[in-house]
């Protein structure tokens, strides 16, 4: 059993069916009707979970760049150590992942570029490079001012489930119409909205304390990304894997979604499940419209 965890609560997901041996004789730190939460490193817990049993992979790791996660995290390791790290925990993701399963990384570009060479050399299949605009620091001299952070989206084979999106049709928040005129073709449009492209720019940062953990200082994600991430690649009842919690928002999502989750965080696993429990943080609003 991982060594970092401490306290265990009533178990109400039945795991038992998507463990090892080894990790059915394990508890996780903290259970709910969908899901299931592991207080340790994901390296401890990947043993735990059999092979092709997952439906979709979400992982947000550190991004190297020197952040204060927590006391077990450490975020500034030589470039050839992080990456070799990021390949270790990869390995397990595409193990645990059924065939047709979608994996979705989000991480700087830098380190996606690498990462996802990696993982077509693993034989996932390359699906989408999706753009989340966001400007994430002051401009730098001598370079372009960095403005998006890379979701890497591949699948095992062809996906199982992959949904279109249709998002709002954009107006103008000052005079109240329509931004574009699609060409002249208007009336010919889905009246559910446009195609989902692969920038998306109405992503918003997570800043207000009504949207994350006040213990937490690190950087969250909003819920409207991972609703996307979840509502595209499965089905209620599907199974969920985030082997880097977080703020626990894909969690969240997945209770909110109906879809089954396991996930490990190594140090806010209490934040996560007050959280889950308090139901005191907020979503983003989410226009989305998915075609089924």
């Amino acid at each position: 059993m991982p060594q970092t965890q401490i306290k265990w609560t009533e178990q109400k997901f039945d795991i038992t069916p998507f463990l090892t041996e080894e990790g059915r004789r394990s508890m996780p730190y903290h259970s709910t009707e969908m899901g299931a939460l592991y207080a340790s490193d994901c390296m401890e817990i990947f043993p735990l979970i059999r092979d092709g049993v997952v439906d979709t992979v979400f992982a947000d790791p550190p991004f190297n760049i020197g952040k204060e996660y927590g006391k077990n995290t450490d975020d500034s390791l030589p470039a050839i150590l992080y990456v070799s790290w990021c390949k270790e925990w990869l390995n397990e993701c595409v193990r645990i992942l059924k065939p047709g399963g979608s994996l979705f990384l989000y991480n700087l570009p830098k380190w996606n570029i690498l990462l996802g060479s990696y993982l077509q050399e693993k034989g996932l299949d390359f699906r989408h490079w999706i753009a989340i605009e966001m400007s994430a620091c002051l401009p730098i001299v001598g370079r372009l001012h960095p403005s998006h952070y890379s979701l890497l989206y591949y699948s095992k084979g062809r996906p199982n489930t992959f949904h279109r999106i249709r998002t709002p049709i954009l107006i103008c928040r000052h005079c109240g119409k329509e931004v574009k005129d699609y060409g002249g073709h208007r009336d010919a449009m889905n009246p559910n909205g446009v195609t989902l492209k692969d920038v998306w720019s109405d992503i918003p940062p997570v800043r207000h304390a009504k949207f994350k953990s006040s213990n937490r200082t690190a950087n969250a994600l909003s819920t409207k990304l991972l609703d996307r991430v979840i509502m595209m690649s499965t089905m209620p009842g599907d199974l969920v894997f985030d082997p880097f919690g977080g703020s626990g928002t894909t969690f969240a999502v997945c209770e909110n979604k109906h879809r089954h989750w396991i996930g490990s965080e190594i140090d806010y696993a209490d934040d996560i499940i007050d959280r889950l429990e308090s139901g005191e943080i907020h979503a983003h609003k989410n226009g989305d419209f998915v075609e089924y």
